[in-house]
């Protein structure tokens, strides 16, 4: 009796036919890397692991986008994509889902709430979530606009996964979760911007999920002070998991 495989990944998949369903998931074979972090070194399962970039997009890291109407210098949050661009072909020959988390709102922003669209928009006046950019007309960060687009250079390949999120948090609201469980991912690697604020938020809430968290410091920065990032840095190797650099995994990924 022949069984069918149903189920869109490999970690998570039944083999059926019409008499018969086997609910046995076949098990990954693990590929395991080690490389320096702190505050101890790691092994982790590439087999089981997922890198997370959240927010490189051209709002908060493109001249012309909303950091940089409103008159902040983007030039930190430009810091990753070098990095990035270097790690990620690192982990895609290995396996590694990679997944773009980004502020993607509905034009009609009937899924936010007055407290969200304050963080943008704190006096009421000016230009907020969903406004058009008065020098080129995007709006900000809606889906499917330049202003919410991945900046150039890191132009995600077809078979990278991309999430829409309505949040700092990339777990609320969003299939990330779900998504993420369906691959069999238990260890996230985590970059993108701002590092102490949209990055922070959804590794806590992997943290609290129950995944295991890896911040690569150098693929993940911040406009804030930099007192902001250096707290960032301390609480995640104090609180939520572990901090690493992007030359180390990438050299062991090898």
């Amino acid at each position: 009796m022949t069984l069918l495989p149903l189920g869109s990944s490999p970690a998570n998949r039944w083999h059926v036919s019409e008499r018969k369903a086997d609910l046995v998931r076949r098990p990954l074979t693990p590929v395991p890397i080690e490389f320096d972090a702190e505050p101890q070194r790691l092994r982790i399962d590439l087999a089981r692991s997922a890198m997370i970039v959240v927010d490189m997009q051209n709002d908060f890291c493109t001249p012309g986008g909303w950091l940089h109407h409103i008159g902040v210098d983007v030039s930190a949050a430009r810091r990753p994509i070098e990095p990035l661009r270097r790690l990620l072909p690192a982990l895609r020959p290995r396996g590694v889902p990679i997944l773009w988390v980004n502020w993607g709102n509905r034009p009609d922003l009937l899924n936010l709430s007055p407290s969200l669209l304050h963080v943008y928009k704190p006096s009421g006046s000016g230009v907020g979530l969903g406004d058009p950019l008065p020098e080129i007309g995007e709006p900000v960060l809606e889906k499917d606009s330049w202003a919410a687009a991945i900046v150039d250079e890191l132009a995600p390949p077809p078979g990278d996964i991309r999430i829409d999120k309505f949040r700092m948090s990339g777990f609320w609201d969003t299939p990330l979760d779900s998504i993420l469980r369906n691959l069999g991912v238990t260890t996230l690697l985590f970059g993108g911007v701002n590092m102490d604020q949209c990055v922070l938020c959804t590794l806590q809430d992997a943290n609290f999920l129950g995944y295991d968290c890896v911040l690569v410091e150098d693929c993940a920065a911040t406009t804030s002070p930099a007192f902001c990032h250096d707290a960032t840095v301390y609480n995640v190797k104090q609180c939520f998991g572990f901090v690493a650099q992007s030359a180390a995994i990438a050299a062991a990924a090898q």
